[in-house]
């Protein structure tokens, strides 16, 4: 029991050790990458609040996906919702007292499970069904479904089929934050998950999935389109310019 539990304390400090600095590192090259042409996809709003509208909308909507591929876009539309409703119901292992909002969401967050699964089912069903996308399918892609769909079915499978001590879970959790480390459950399907769920913060920062951050860096998105009325720059072409 003790070799499991500073295990899995050790492994978790270190998943999120890679996945902060992985993303710190990822999101400083996207700012520092330069941008020297106006090339927003059109039609492009004129202004910058319109921008921000856009972004919203691309964030929240998945905007251009839905105009390219109605398909892909419920799949990936339910994925991105599902999780985002599993990550806020599986908040309340890592806070104490559980906020008001946290704890009307936790029954949603099941249903959010569910249409994670099912999401995923589809996304990697297109990758065998459709001869273009199976064509650019990579191993890689391939694993990364296989372990999003595992960490979902094993969490699912957790809820309601072989139930585990949550309340442990949280005591090791919020054990972490002060470097007092509580005895972890030595159940064999919730080690699985949280061994997926490790593996998944330690290559997120160097996957495909890390798409999120370089949206609001993307010059087809967050540029203005106003060629016309203002000469576009890059800081780094000023130099020459004034030079």
């Amino acid at each position: 029991m003790a070799f499991l539990t500073n295990f899995y304390a050790f492994l978790f400090y270190f998943a999120a050790f890679v996945l902060v600095a992985g993303l710190a590192r990822k999101i400083i090259q996207y700012a520092l990458t330069p941008a020297p042409l106006k090339i927003p996809t059109t039609p492009a709003p004129t202004t910058g609040r319109g921008v921000v509208l856009r972004m919203m909308r691309e964030v929240v909507l998945f905007e251009s996906l839905f105009r390219g591929n109605k398909w892909t876009w419920i799949f990936g539309w339910m994925f991105h919702f599902g999780l985002f409703l599993v990550t806020l119901r599986h908040l309340r292992y890592f806070i104490e007292p559980v906020w008001f909002p946290i704890q009307l969401v936790q029954p949603f967050g099941i249903y959010g499970g569910i249409a994670m699964v099912v999401g995923l089912a589809g996304l990697w069903a297109r990758r065998f069904l459709v001869d273009r996308v199976k064509y650019i399918t990579s191993t890689s892609d391939h694993l990364i479904l296989g372990l999003l769909v595992a960490i979902g079915c094993t969490g699912l499978l957790m809820k309601f089929v072989f139930h585990v001590d949550v309340v442990e879970i949280k005591h090791f959790f919020l054990g972490l934050y002060s470097y007092e480390l509580e005895p972890l459950p030595a159940d064999p399907l919730l080690l699985l998950h949280l061994l997926l769920v490790a593996l998944l913060m330690i290559i997120f920062p160097y996957s495909k999935l890390l798409h999120m951050p370089g949206l609001f860096f993307s010059p087809t998105r967050n540029q203005v389109d106003n060629p016309r009325e203002q000469r576009h720059i890059a800081p780094w072409a000023r130099k020459f310019e004034q030079s």
